[in-house]
This record gives structure tokens, sequence and C-alpha cells, in this order.
């Protein structure tokens, strides 16, 4: 796969393709319809298939204050288009220049004399250019008339459903600040992850038997709120059991959001790792402690909590588990969660993560 940053990065033979443009945020299962749809039709033309998306999102440019919460930041997002077949996406910064640019200059200049695209998939209440001007019809008048050798074709695309209801990022938001993973999962194609590198806190977890990995968000605000029971890639060869906060940490008196990790009965460095962690079970929303004891005696609860549902859910048979088949349930229960009779929180009063690896306690 071919990442294009800019029109500027555009080389000869990146013209000609089969097109389509969106946000794709969460890549979703319509998104990954749309993409097999246009590898198909890429196929079929001999033309390569490429999505032209945009950083940052418009409405973080227009309203940022108002913006939704992203599902996928832009690494993911890539990652995520890639793996479908898409053989090139480009990139466009969103930004006064690309706000300002009249539709038909966008057609002109990214279309044609961009990528030379000759068949474009966009939905049919698509709107494009300064001040929204340009719509589906725009597209397929101006597709049609120009010369032989410059004119695409438009196709809508038509609404996606699972189970008699639209796959659309912002159905995907409102299943995951209800808690609802399963549902979400469904319409995402894969469990809800998000992804980041351990960095440095300000290690009061440790000081309470709680020492977490911090991960940085790198976005604006998180879909999710809360604390929660996941499953943790890349600290072993199976994902690894904990419970997570996700939020501001009111009883510190945080400003900032922050994703905290404290993984069961781990002992290790994780500082600069990278780590997947996978949200399996919504505990409780995030809230404000009158004292620090308070606040331990919280996380000893959310622990057990934690601990005790994700064990029954490495229980069940392959059929009802409400997890994918890749996490090897029976081997996560050996490795990560040690014999299972009496697994119980107090068996185990040393929580390590050794040096750096950004110990932080609220939950």
């Amino acid at each position: 796969m071919r990442l294009i940053r800019g029109l500027h990065n555009l080389r000869d033979q990146d013209r000609g393709c089969v097109a389509t443009i969106g946000n794709f945020d969460g890549v979703h299962l319509g998104h990954r319809a749309v993409f097999q749809r246009l590898l198909a039709q890429g196929e079929a033309l001999g033309l390569p298939a490429t999505v032209i998306t945009f950083e940052p999102q418009p409405m973080e440019y227009f309203a940022p204050a108002v913006a939704p919460a992203r599902l996928t930041r832009l690494r993911e997002k890539v990652a995520a288009i890639a793996d479908d077949g898409i053989e090139r996406i480009l990139l466009l910064e969103f930004g006064p220049r690309l706000a300002e640019m009249d539709a038909h200059d966008f057609i002109q200049q990214v279309l044609v004399d961009g990528l030379g695209v000759r068949f474009l998939l966009v939905g049919d209440d698509f709107r494009f250019g300064h001040n929204r001007s340009g719509d589906y019809a725009l597209l397929e008048r101006v597709g049609a008339e120009l010369p032989p050798e410059q004119r695409f074709e438009v196709a809508n695309l038509k609404t996606i459903t699972h189970a008699d209801e639209r796959i659309s990022s912002t159905r995907i938001r409102e299943l995951l600040a209800a808690g609802d993973f399963e549902q979400a999962r469904q319409l995402l194609g894969r469990p809800y992850r998000i992804c980041g590198r351990v960095g440095h806190g300000d290690q009061r977890g440790r000081t309470i038997g709680f020492p977490t990995a911090n991960i940085e968000l790198h976005r604006r605000i998180s879909p999710l709120r809360g604390v929660y029971a996941v499953w943790v890639q890349g600290v072993a060869d199976d994902p690894w059991p904990g419970v997570a906060n996700i939020g501001r940490r009111p009883t510190l008196a945080g400003t900032d959001e922050r994703l905290e990790v404290h993984l069961f009965d781990f002992d290790g460095d994780l500082y600069g790792a990278h780590l997947q962690v996978e949200f399996a079970l919504r505990l409780r929303d995030e809230q404000r402690f009158n004292s620090f004891e308070a606040l331990r005696a919280q996380i000893e609860r959310d622990a057990e909590s934690a601990r005790a549902w994700l064990v029954d859910a490495s229980r069940q048979s392959s059929t009802q588990l409400p997890l994918p088949e890749r996490h090897k349930p029976s081997d996560i229960v050996q490795h990560a969660f040690g014999p299972k009779q009496g697994i119980d929180l107090g068996e185990r009063k040393r929580f390590g993560l050794d040096g750096p690896a950004s110990p932080d306690s609220e939950r």
C-alpha cells in the first residue's frame, strides 16, 4: 500500500484509478464493503483502488469544540484500510486551502489532474467544496461532460446495514459510550481497541499496589470514559487481562484525558512498548472520591470484578465466547491468571511494573 501525503507527492504512475472519498473513521464493516466494491470495480477496469481521506477530519477543522471523538487515530485508520487490500491512500491536509476550494476546482485538481479518476464511489448525500457547494449531481454531470480521456463514472454508495441496523461511525460511538462492546464489534467487524505507546506517568498507582501503564492517547477526546475490564496485546504472545481507566482522574485533579491500564499479576518494564487495549466490559463511570484511601478501595473492587469477569469469559465455549477466538481462552487462564482454583485479588499483593512504565492510579 502506498500512502500519498498531499497532491504534490503524486507521481505519474498514480494517475488512472478508481476512488472513493470519506473520513472512514473506525474503518467499520460499512467502509469495508465500500472498499470491496471499489476493488472489484478496479479489477474489472484494470485500475488500482485509491481511498481519498483527510487530516484533520473536516469537522475537526470547522468546529473542533463539537467534533465527535475519533474511533481510530490516523495511524490505525491507514493500517486498517491497507489490511482491506486498498493499493493507495491519498491523504489531504484539511486546512484553509482545501476548505476554501471551489467544488469545480476540487474535481479538476484532485480527481482529474491529480489522480485521473475513472470511477468514483460516493454517497448520494456527499457534499464537498467551499460552502459544501458540490454534490453527487455535480460530480455526475462534470464526470460525463469531460473530454473522453478524462471522463469518470460516479456510483452511489447504498446504505449498508447489519441486522437491519445502519452501520455508521456515529452509531458505533453510541454503542461504545453505552458499553455495548458486543454490538460495536458486530458493526466494526472486530473488537474495539485503542492503541498507543506507554509513556511516563506520575507513579501514584505504585504507592497503593496498583501500578498502571500510561498509554498516550494522541487524540482530543476519547469515545470512551470510565473503568473497564480489558485484554492487552503487546505484552505477551496472548492477550493479557487487566483493568483500565479512561478519563481525567478527578480525585487527583487531573485535566488531560489518559488511558491507564493495570495488568493483573504482571511484573515487567513496559515503558516505550506499543500496546493494543481491547475493551471487554464496562464496569462503571469515572468518579471523584473524597480520599486517596477511598480511591484505592474502589480500584481494588474494580480489579476484582474485572478479573472475575475475564476468567469467566475465558472459560466459556468458543460458541459462547464474547471475545475473538484468537484469544485462546484456555491458554490465557493458565499463563495470565494462574491456577483456575482460588483466583482472588487478595491472593496477590504485589503488582510490579519495574522501571519507568508510568504507574498511575485513577480509576
